[in-house]
């Protein structure tokens, strides 16, 4: 369901484990939900270097989550590789918590 405002309800706040990235799919595009240090993050869940879900096996470490298949390292609040093997950024969304209910617009990048 979209509102009106472009944001998609993806789940309930509370189905979240911190530092446990989540795959969601919001009008098609794969996003990694990720709560850590008390926000909720969304990226999208392709890396840019190697095309494999980064919430499958992706560790997260404060506002980073690192792919499983080669070690790269993104930030969560821009999007920006930490270090190789990655050099593009990942696409990161906008995220609003309403109550329990978290949204997520993949139609404006923050």
């Amino acid at each position: 369901m979209t509102t009106e405002q472009g944001f998609t309800r993806v789940c309930g706040l509370s189905e979240l484990e911190p530092d446990t990235p989540v795959r969601v799919e919001v009008e098609g595009t794969p996003v990694a939900l990720v709560l850590t240090e008390g926000e909720v993050f969304a990226v999208n869940d392709i890396c840019s270097h190697a095309n494999v879900s980064l919430s499958e096996g992706g560790e997260v470490e404060g506002c980073a989550i690192e792919c499983w298949l080669h070690g790269s390292t993104f930030d969560l609040r821009t999007g920006k590789p930490l270090g190789p093997p990655a050099t593009r950024p990942v696409p990161v969304y906008r995220v609003k918590i309403e109550g329990d209910d978290v949204l997520v617009s993949v139609n404006q990048e923050s």
